[in-house]
């Protein structure tokens, strides 16, 4: 009557069921989602221009202006990513809605790659966390590709892991090579360092090691035929991201990257005074936060989800602390993404312990401690976004001023700060020198024969030689750089063309 299984070899372990009041994880999501996209609605994107990485990242695929330069460490993803809109309209508040409600999209379906691993409250504990931390909030609804690196980076390790458990069939191979795709077009280095520890962890299944092969291959593709076409080659090309990133070697930036963190979104050089360290007192914690984890989903039967993230946030890490020479918070986004896994796993033990213990004083003191922190990254986030807004605004003015001078489209600039404000202005920037020089003193001189052209100086900086004896015109006063000064070259045509 009953079949003798006596002889059957046992299944491989399943993963780990959702537990608790959440057997349905969506909705618990959902409000991670929507929490994740109000905040940013309602501080940081009132008031928000492109900074100016945005502006080289719009120019490529639409906006409002000419394609700038793009330097050897870019990666095209980015562009792609922000296509549909630039093609349709270059409204930078319709673009910031559309980042952010696709990335609050993206988070959601990277936490559901894990939904087969993890209980529904520490999945929900692990979106979060990673949606409370400012460089989220802030770059959640900007055109940069650093958030992207980090979502792609939880799917495919949640897709790594749900194989070494067990999982058969095409879909969580399918799924990494996918992740690991995206996350290479956007940041080909990040897509290496991303890949390296999975390769490793999947080193027994044939079809992952070849899915992952193939997504850092596919995702590289475009910047390789761009190092031939235009860098001289790969090799060229690396040779030259890395000048323009100070050069790649022994660096430790550990001391910078927590300095970055009270609200500077880039820190090189990072010779500065650290004025408000509590603002680091979560990083400082996040090790011990990791290895509370680590050891709870080991008792938990999940140590291998856990292992398989702490490994890859590791090689994330590596570069960013110990091989580049500055900092900027949104480099370490794809660590943080993946150690939310080994954070939850603490952080709801603590909280079910305190109150399995009937402890209210351990339950209030642990949520005033999960209080404090988010009213931490609240407050550097208002200041981050406060800044970020005046110097759009600065951009703004500037090139307000220029078109009321006669440079309007087609029009060219170079000089302090021209990428950025030439996006504003709708004109081709053209630098002479640094790390986006496109043209040679004598082609600016040569191209402002033909449409109006001007050369900025910000503060008590000095005019370039080749421009001195050009019309100096005062444009603006601006709170970061001082008062901007134009060199103006304008053609007769462009002249006549003024209202």
């Amino acid at each position: 009557m009953f079949a003798n299984t006596a002889s059957r070899p046992a299944p491989p372990a399943a993963p780990a069921r959702p537990d608790g009041p959440a057997h349905r994880p969506l909705p618990w999501l959902a409000a991670v989602a929507v929490v994740f996209v109000a905040v940013q609605l309602v501080v940081v994107v009132p008031g928000s221009g492109p900074s100016w990485d945005e502006t080289v990242y719009l120019s490529q695929s639409g906006g409002s202006a000419p394609p700038a330069f793009f330097s050897a460490p870019r990666a095209r993803g980015t562009s792609y990513l922000v296509a549909p809109v630039t093609a349709l309209t270059a409204s930078v508040s319709f673009l910031r809605f559309y980042l952010a409600v696709l990335s609050a999209t993206a988070l959601v379906g990277a936490l559901w790659v894990w939904r087969r691993l993890l209980p529904t409250p520490v999945l929900v504990c692990a979106g979060a966390f990673f949606a409370g931390l400012w460089p989220t909030l802030f770059y959640g609804s900007m055109a940069m590709p650093n958030l992207w690196c980090a979502l792609g980076a939880l799917a495919a390790a949640g897709w790594v892991a749900r194989a070494v458990l067990g999982e058969t069939g095409r879909v969580a191979p399918f799924g990494a090579g996918a992740a690991v795709a995206a996350v290479t077009l956007m940041r080909p280095a990040d897509g290496m360092w991303l890949a390296l520890p999975l390769l490793l962890v999947a080193v027994r299944r044939p079809k992952m090691l070849v899915a992952l092969a193939a997504g850092l291959l596919a995702g590289c593709a475009p910047w390789i035929v761009e190092a031939f076409a235009y860098h001289g080659g790969p090799v060229a090309r690396l040779h030259r991201a890395s000048e323009i990133q100070g050069g790649l070697g022994w660096n430790i930036a550990v001391d910078d990257q927590a300095k970055a963190l009270e609200g500077r979104t880039l820190c090189r050089p990072c010779d500065i005074p650290w004025k408000r360290p509590g603002t680091t007192v979560w990083w400082a914690v996040l090790p011990f936060l990791t290895a509370g984890g680590v050891l709870v989903a080991r008792r938990e039967g999940r140590g291998t989800a856990t292992r398989v993230t702490t490994v890859t946030a590791g090689f994330l890490a590596v570069p960013y602390l110990f091989l580049i020479g500055y900092a900027a918070p949104r480099f370490l986004l794809p660590a943080y993404a993946v150690l939310a896994v080994p954070v939850a796993e603490c952080v709801v033990y603590l909280f079910t312990r305190a109150r399995h213990a009937r402890r209210p004083v351990g339950l209030t003191a642990l949520a005033l401690l999960v209080a404090g922190h988010l009213a931490v990254q609240l407050q550097v986030l208002s200041r981050v976004s406060a800044s970020s807004h005046s110097t759009g605004a600065g951009y703004a003015a500037v090139a307000d001023a220029l078109h009321r001078v006669g440079v309007r489209p087609p029009c060219v600039l170079s000089g302090d700060q021209a990428v950025p404000i030439a996006y504003y202005a709708g004109c081709s920037s053209r630098q002479t020198t640094g790390h986006d020089a496109s043209a040679t003193p004598a082609e600016v001189r040569a191209g402002a024969r033909r449409v109006a052209t001007a050369v900025l100086v910000a503060g008590e900086g000095q005019p370039p030689p080749y421009v001195r004896a050009w019309p100096r015109v005062v444009l603006a006063d601006t709170r970061g750089a001082g008062t901007y000064t134009g060199y103006l070259a304008v053609p007769a045509t462009a002249e006549q063309s003024r209202p």
